[in-house]
């Protein structure tokens, strides 16, 4: 899923193997969403004060029907109850959707790095404060 929807033109990074690595890290967290089959899942790694979404993603299908939001949601209370002061991401320039997506959640950008991805593809760093809410 992720190698067609959010690697898509670049190398494949997030290979099974890699999962599996990040599922064992015990400051990691793996959420999976699965209706008789796997539905999408989110991958957050936890520091002192401060975490980094690593991966979201959602079938295609399945985009714009609430599983991000719910996976996203049960991650800010996670982090919440755990402390943490911010959660930063880094998502595609030219993804408007899921701009929009993470900005509905809170998220606001704090930085444009281009050429992030590969030299080829730039990318915007986002930042949320926990002291927001997000809209509905």
């Amino acid at each position: 899923m992720s190698r067609d929807l959010i690697e898509a033109g670049l190398t494949w990074r997030y290979t099974p193997a890699r999962i599996a690595a990040l599922m064992a890290e015990p400051e990691t967290m793996v959420l999976v969403a699965v209706d008789h089959s796997v539905q999408g899942y989110a991958v957050m790694q936890f520091g002192d004060e401060h975490a980094h979404l690593t991966l979201l993603c959602v079938q295609a299908g399945l985009q714009r029907r609430g599983v991000g939001w719910r996976l996203m949601t049960w991650l800010l209370e996670s982090a919440q109850v755990a402390g943490m002061q911010s959660i930063q991401l880094e998502l595609r320039a030219d993804n408007t959707a899921a701009l929009a997506f993470y900005e509905r959640l809170g998220f606001a950008q704090t930085q444009l790095l281009p050429g992030y991805y590969e030299g080829r593809f730039g990318a915007l760093r986002m930042l949320r404060q926990m002291g927001v809410t997000p809209q509905d």
